[in-house]
């Protein structure tokens, strides 16, 4: 089966090339093609006419999308139009076409909703979408280029995700998780302040490559999937454990997101519910598992 991977120097796109390497993979970055350019794109596709694309790229500042109007253009044609382009490629080529999202498609939802979906265990697959700031916007315009073309005959699957963390990507664009983040953190303060008023659920991207693959072998029905690790946390929460891990005696001060005035609104709770997988291992469980890489 050949399969192509966009943007495989990030950490879940490494994660990716791991998992499906029994395979015939195309590893492609930005220096391999670039996605907003539809022409090349075309070009590059129909050539090789892979079995499978699976786009990990993705524009994901969120803070400097929401204060800059040129960055917000490029996380619309990254995040948006350029999925569009992708889908087209995927109908014409006859692949299957897998695409990654957020748990901030659902950061717009008022209180009283949010509420709701914590006594249910999260946000479903099918629940009413409601974006609240202009990252979160461009992902959910990602999702809409791929659901109206369903009905050209694309196959397809939309990954929900959320607090990524795992294996930093070869790339130097590549983002630190939060947790090597806090270890950095650690190393030069004694005590860190961590939001403790956000809570969604951490995903480790080895488990999430693996649950992509058996998917996709399983040849389950088509259509949008949550995937994280089982466990809802807040930042804080997930801080607090990775210190406990490390028996490190740092001291972590849990504190309000609204303190770090920050330009992008975040939701108070935006966990995904999964519904048509069994559950994956608990997110503390795979924080072992990441420590043990170091």
């Amino acid at each position: 089966m050949k399969i192509l991977i966009i943007g495989a120097k990030g950490n879940l796109g490494g994660q990716l090339q791991i998992v499906f390497q029994d395979q015939e993979v195309f590893a492609w970055d930005r220096d391999d093609i670039d996605i907003t350019d539809k022409e090349q794109i075309d070009i590059k596709i129909d050539k090789l006419k892979p079995d499978i694309i699976i786009n990990a790229a993705a524009y994901n500042a969120v803070d400097k999308c929401e204060i800059d109007n040129a960055e917000f253009k490029l996380a619309k044609m990254l995040n948006g139009t350029a999925v569009g382009y992708l889908a087209d490629a995927a109908i014409r080529n006859k692949s299957l076409f897998i695409h990654f999202s957020t748990d901030h498609v659902f950061s717009g939802h008022n209180p009283a909703r949010q509420l709701e979906a914590k006594l249910n265990g999260g946000f479903a697959e099918d629940d009413e979408t409601a974006t609240l700031n202009r990252y979160s916007e461009s992902k959910l315009l990602g999702e809409k280029e791929i659901l109206k073309r369903e009905t050209k005959g694309l196959e397809y699957y939309i990954v929900r995700l959320s607090l990524l963390f795992g294996p930093k990507g070869e790339s130097p664009e590549s983002k630190p998780s939060f947790f090597d983040l806090m270890l950095a953190l650690s190393n030069k303060q004694e005590e860190l302040t961590v939001v403790y008023d956000e809570v969604s659920c951490f995903t480790y991207s080895p488990d999430l490559a693996q649950t992509v693959k058996k998917i996709v072998f399983d040849k389950m029905p088509f259509g949008i999937y949550h995937i994280t690790n089982s466990g809802q946390a807040s930042w804080y929460d997930g801080a607090r454990e990775y210190f406990n891990l490390l028996n490190s005696d740092v001291r972590i001060k849990p504190v309000s997101g609204a303190i770090f005035h920050r330009p992008a609104k975040r939701p108070s709770f935006s966990a995904l519910k999964n519904t048509k997988l069994e559950p994956l291992r608990d997110y503390k469980d795979a924080l072992k598992d990441y420590l043990k890489l170091k």
